[in-house]
C-alpha cells in the first residue's frame, strides 16, 4: 500500500512512530494466535507530516500553542480552534487520497468502518491518551472515510489533548497523527476487559464491563454496564446494569440510539462462561504485551472480537520479590513525607541508609512487612501500633490480616520482638546526653568533610562507601534512640493520663511549645532573624523582588545594607544550606544549590512580622508550655492522691521538654552527611562530563552508587540506559503511591471507621491541639507559596523545608502525616492546630475557602 498507508499485517509494536499507539498495538493484535481482530490499515504519520509541513501557518500555529499555559482555557480554545479549521478544510493530498481508496477497495470499501485517531503519544505505557482524540463509527464509503481522515488529524488540536499535552510537558511539535480504519463489527454485546482492577491494582482480577450493541453507550455513560470480576476462571462478583439503552449501527453509516425493551433491560449482556472465556482471552493479550491491559472488545456471532487494546497507565508497579509467596508492602515515603518520586541514585543511598531491606517501585520504596504479619506473637502489637501513628496504613493492615491474605506461621521460640514495638530502655532525664549526642554527630560531619574533600575517582568512590557504616553507627545510635522514644513513650503517657485525670485530650501538645534543641523549629525562626537584617534595607528587598537566578547572594554587596544581608543569608545557608524539600533524595536541589528558594519565604517574614518575632515567639512557645504545666501540676494536687501523681506528671513533663526536640536531629545529621557526599559526587560528574563519559553532570543521578562506582572505574557509562531511567522517572510522577500493597498489586486502602465528626466534615489524625478558622491555602510547591499571617497550610506532605512557612501559618492540614511525622512534631513546637492524613485534602478542599481545623478532635469544617 505504499508507506502512507500500511495494513494490519505490516505493523507491529515497534512501530509507534509510523503508525501511533493505537494503530501498533492493533498490528500486534493481529499477530496473537486466537486473537480475532477485524482487517482494517493504518494511514501512516508520514501522510500527517506532508499535511503539516504543506499547510501554510500551522507551523506559527503551533509555537503560539506550544508557549500557552495549561491552565488558559481561553488562550487554548481560541488557537486550538483555528488549527483545527486549517487542517479540516485542506484536502487530504492526492496520493494519500488514492492509497485510502485503494486499500478500501481492496478490503470492501461498501461495509461499515470505525475511523480512528492514532497519535504517537496515544495508548502508551508511560501515558494513556484514551478519548483525547476523535473516533468515528459507522462510515460507509471513500469520501466519508476521507473526510473522517482528516476530522481525526484535526483532533489532534482538541482543547483537551491540548491541555494535556501542556501539564505532561510534551511538544505539540514532536506528537504526529496517525488514522486507523477498521471493518466494524456488529455486535450483540460490547465492552471492556481490564486484565487487572483497574480501582486497587490487584493484577489477580480481571474486570469485565458490558453493554448491548455497539460499546458507545458504555463509553458514553449513557448507561450502568453489567460487571463480571473474574480470579482464577471464576466470577467472584458480579453485577447487573439497566441497560436502558443500546447503540446500534445504521446500514447507510452513522448509529442510532435504541431504547432497550423493559424485561431485557436487566439481563446480562454476556453469560457467566463468556465473561470467563473473555477474562482468559485477555490474559493472553496480557502475556503478549507483558503488561496488564485496558481492551475494547466486541461479541458477534459467538466469537470475541478485539478492537483495541492498551497498557493500563495508572497501576502502582509492584516491587519485585525473589519467590512467589505473598507480600505486602508498607511505604517508606508516607512515613518520611515523602510521597514523590526518587531517582535511582536517591533511591540506591536511601537503602544503603536504612536498617531494614527497601524494595523500589515506581520511583518510591517500600518496606516488606510480611514477616511481622505471618508472626502470632507481632502481628497484633504490629498492626496497633501502626495505627495508632497512621491510623489509614494502620487499617488497611487490619483488613489485610482479617483476610488472613499473609498466612500465621508458628513462631520460633526465640523469635524477636521489633525494635519500634518494644518499650525505650530505661534512660536518665539528662540534657547533657543530648549535647554529647549533637556534639558527636557535628564532630563526625566536620570529619567527612575534612577526610573527604581531596578525594576524587575511585578513592571518592570507595571513601564514600567506608563512610556509611559510620553514618549509620550515629544515625541508629541506641542512646539516640532511647532519647526519642522515650520522649515519645512520656508524650503518650501524658495524654493518656491527663484525659483519664483531668478530661484534657492531648496536654501534650502545648507542652512540646518551644523545647530546647529542636533543629527544624530553630531553623524556621532562624529565618526570621534573616528577614531582621535586611528589613531595614529597601535596597535590598526591591532587589531581592525581582530576582531570577541562585547568582543573586554575590550580587548583593553593592547595595546599601547588601553586605549585612549577604552575611546573614550566607550564615544561614552555612548552617541549613543542605536542607531542601523532597531531602531524603540525595539528588534534590538543596537551598545551598539554590537559595532563590528562600527569598519567597524571607520577604513574606519581612511582610508579616515586626523585628524581633523570632525569639518572642520562642519565648512565648516556652511561658505558655510551663504555665500550663503548672495549672496541670496544681489541678492534680487537688485529686485525691494528688502529690503521687502530679511527682510522676512532672517527671514526665520534664522528659517530655528535655528529650522530645531532639526528635528531629538524627534525620538532619543524615542529611548534612548527604550533602557532603552530593558535592563531592558532583564534582567528580563534573569531571566525568569533562571526559566525555557524561552528557550532563546530572546524569549521574540515574544511576544506583553501584553503578555511578563502575563509571568512575572504567570511565564508561550506559547513555540508553540513563535515557531510559530519565524517561521511566519521568513517567512515575502520574503515579499515586498507595499506603499499603501486596504482591498481587492490589493497593489496599484504609478508613478511619469514626462516627463521632459532623457531616461532611474531612476526617483525620490528631497532631496538634486547638481549633482555629481561617482561609485554606492549597499549596503543591512550597516555591509558590503565597500565605498570610494566619492563613492554613492544605497541602499533600511537609518536610523539614516547609518549616520556615509554619512562622506565617495559623493551622495545618496535610494528606500524609502521622503523630511523629515532621509536619505534627513543628506544628506541636509552634502550637498551631493540625490534622494531617486528610485524604485528598488539596482536592476536597478549595484555595481560599474558609475552613475549620479541630486539632484535638482530628476533623476539618468546610464552612459557608
Amino acid at each position: 500500500m505504499g508507506e502512507d498507508v500500511l495494513g494490519f499485517e505490516a505493523i507491529d509494536r515497534t512501530q509507534v512512530v509510523l503508525v501511533g499507539g493505537k494503530g501498533a498495538s492493533l498490528g500486534e493484535l493481529a499477530r496473537i494466535d486466537g486473537v480475532r481482530v477485524p482487517p482494517g490499515f493504518c494511514i501512516t504519520t508520514n501522510a500527517f507530516r506532508r499535511l503539516m509541513a504543506g499547510t501554510s501557518g500551522i507551523v506559527d500555529s503551533l509555537d503560539r500553542l506550544t508557549q500557552l499555559e495549561p491552565g488558559d482555557r481561553d488562550g487554548i480554545r481560541t488557537h486550538a480552534a483555528a488549527l483545527r479549521e486549517v487542517i479540516e478544510t485542506t484536502a487530504v493530498p492526492d496520493d494519500v487520497a488514492v492509497a485510502i481508496t485503494g486499500a478500501l477497495a481492496r478490503l470492501d470499501e461498501h461495509v461499515l468502518y470505525a475511523v480512528r485517531s492514532s497519535a504517537t503519544a496515544e495508548d502508551l505505557p508511560a501515558a494513556s491518551f484514551a478519548g483525547l482524540q476523535d473516533t468515528f463509527l459507522n462510515v460507509v464509503g471513500p469520501a466519508a472515510v476521507l473526510d473522517r481522515v482528516s476530522r481525526c488529524w484535526a483532533s489532534l488540536f482538541t482543547d483537551r489533548a491540548v491541555t494535556y499535552r501542556l501539564r505532561n510537558g510534551i511538544d505539540h511539535r514532536q506528537v504526529h497523527m496517525a488514522v486507523v480504519v477498521q471493518q466494524m463489527v456488529v455486535p450483540q454485546a460490547s465492552g471492556v476487559l481490564f486484565t487487572a482492577d483497574p480501582v486497587n491494582g490487584n493484577r489477580r482480577i480481571e474486570l469485565v464491563d458490558a453493554c448491548f450493541g455497539l460499546g458507545e453507550s458504555l463509553l458514553s455513560g449513557l448507561i450502568d454496564p453489567d460487571v463480571f470480576k473474574v480470579r482464577d476462571d471464576e466470577i467472584v462478583h458480579k453485577t447487573v446494569g439497566r441497560k436502558q439503552l443500546t447503540v446500534d449501527a445504521l446500514p447507510g453509516g452513522g448509529t442510532q440510539q435504541l431504547t432497550v425493551d423493559p424485561g431485557c433491560q436487566g439481563q446480562p449482556a454476556l453469560t457467566d462462561v463468556q465473561a470467563i472465556e473473555l477474562a482468559r482471552l485477555g490474559r493472553t493479550i496480557e502475556a503478549h504485551f507483558g503488561r496488564p491491559q485496558d481492551i475494547e472488545w466486541c461479541l458477534a456471532d459467538g466469537d470475541f472480537h478485539i478492537v483495541q487494546s492498551r497498557p493500563i497507565t495508572t497501576l502502582f508497579p509492584i516491587p519485585a520479590a525473589a519467590d512467589d509467596a505473598p507480600h505486602v508492602y508498607v511505604s517508606v515515603g508516607h512515613q518520611q513525607m515523602m510521597t514523590d518520586p526518587m531517582k535511582p541514585l536517591g533511591i540506591s543511598f536511601w537503602q544503603l541508609t536504612a536498617r531494614p531491606p527497601m524494595h523500589p517501585a515506581g520511583g518510591r520504596l517500600f518496606v516488606d512487612v510480611s514477616h511481622l504479619l505471618a508472626s502470632p506473637a507481632n502481628r497484633d502489637g504490629f498492626v496497633a501500633g501502626f495505627g495508632k501513628a497512621d491510623p489509614l496504613t494502620g487499617d488497611a493492615l487490619r483488613t489485610i490480616a482479617e483476610r488472613d491474605f499473609i498466612p500465621l506461621v508458628p513462631d520460633d521460640d526465640d523469635v524477636p520482638v521489633p525494635r519500634f514495638l518494644a518499650p525505650p530502655d530505661p534512660i536518665d532525664t539528662d540534657p547533657a546526653i543530648v549535647a554529647e549526642l549533637i556534639a558527636a554527630n557535628q564532630a563526625s560531619v566536620a570529619a567527612l568533610r575534612r577526610d573527604i574533600g581531596s578525594k576524587t575517582g575511585p578513592a571518592l568512590v570507595d571513601a564514600i562507601l567506608e563512610d556509611i557504616p559510620e553514618m549509620k553507627r550515629i544515625l541508629f545510635e541506641p542512646r539516640s534512640s532511647q532519647v526519642f522514644m522515650s520522649a515519645m513513650d512520656a508524650a503518650g503517657w501524658l495524654n493518656e493520663h491527663l484525659e483519664e485525670w483531668l478530661g484534657e485530650k492531648n496536654v501534650a501538645d502545648i507542652l512540646t511549645q518551644s523545647v530546647p534543641t529542636n533543629v527544624t523549629s530553630e531553623m524556621g525562626l532562624a529565618l526570621l532573624d534573616v528577614a531582621d537584617a535586611i528589613r531595614p534595607y529597601p535596597d535590598v528587598i526591591a532587589f531581592l523582588q525581582r530576582i531570577e537566578d541562585d547568582d543573586f547572594v554575590g550580587e548583593l554587596s553593592a547595595l546599601d545594607g547588601g553586605p549585612q544581608a549577604q552575611a546573614a543569608i550566607g550564615a544561614y545557608l552555612d548552617e541549613y544550606g543542605m536542607r531542601c524539600v523532597g531531602e531524603i533524595d540525595i539528588t534534590r536541589p538543596r537551598w545551598r544549590e539554590r537559595p532563590s528558594m528562600l527569598v519567597p519565604l524571607i520577604l513574606a517574614n519581612i511582610e508579616n512580622f515586626e523585628a524581633g518575632e523570632g525569639p518572642r515567639r520562642f519565648e512565648q512557645g516556652r511561658v505558655e508550655a510551663e504555665a500550663k504545666a503548672r495549672e496541670v501540676l496544681g489541678r492534680l494536687r487537688a485529686l485525691p492522691d494528688g502529690d503521687a501523681k502530679a511527682a510522676e506528671t512532672e517527671q514526665m513533663i520534664d522528659r517530655l521538654r528535655t528529650f522530645i526536640g531532639y526528635r528531629e536531629y538524627p534525620k538532619f545529621g543524615m542529611v548534612s552527611r548527604y550533602f557532603v557526599y552530593k558535592r563531592a559526587l558532583l564534582a567528580e560528574a563534573e569531571r566525568l562530563m569533562g571526559a566525555g563519559v557524561l552528557d550532563e553532570a546530572e546524569d549521574m543521578f540515574f544511576l544506583t552508587f553501584p553503578e555511578l562506582g563502575e563509571v568512575v572505574r572504567t570511565q564508561e557509562a550506559d547513555r540508553e540506559l540513563i535515557r531510559e531511567r530519565r524517561e521511566a522517572f519521568a513517567s512515575y510522577h502520574a503515579l499515586t503511591p498507595p499506603r499499603v500493597l501486596t504482591s498481587e498489586g492490589e493497593a489496599v486502602a484504609g478508613s478511619y471507621r469514626r462516627e463521632d465528626v459532623p457531616a461532611g466534615a474531612l476526617v483525620g489524625l490528631p497532631v496538634s491541639a486547638g481549633r482555629i478558622e481561617g482561609r485554606a491555602r492549597v499549596i503543591h510547591d512550597i516555591e509558590q507559596a503565597d500565605v498570610d499571617r494566619g492563613d492554613i497550610l492544605v497541602t499533600e506532605f511537609t518536610d523539614p523545608s516547609w518549616s520556615p512557612l509554619f512562622v506565617t501559618i495559623g493551622g495545618l492540614v496535610t494528606e500524609v502525616g502521622g503523630l511523629m511525622t515532621h509536619g505534627a512534631v513543628i506544628a506541636r513546637e509552634y502550637g498551631l492546630p493540625a490534622v494531617v492524613g486528610v485524604e485528598r485534602a488539596t482536592q476536597l478542599i478549595p484555595d481560599g475557602q474558609l475552613i475549620r481545623v479541630h486539632g484535638a478532635e482530628g476533623y476539618v469544617e468546610l464552612l459557608s
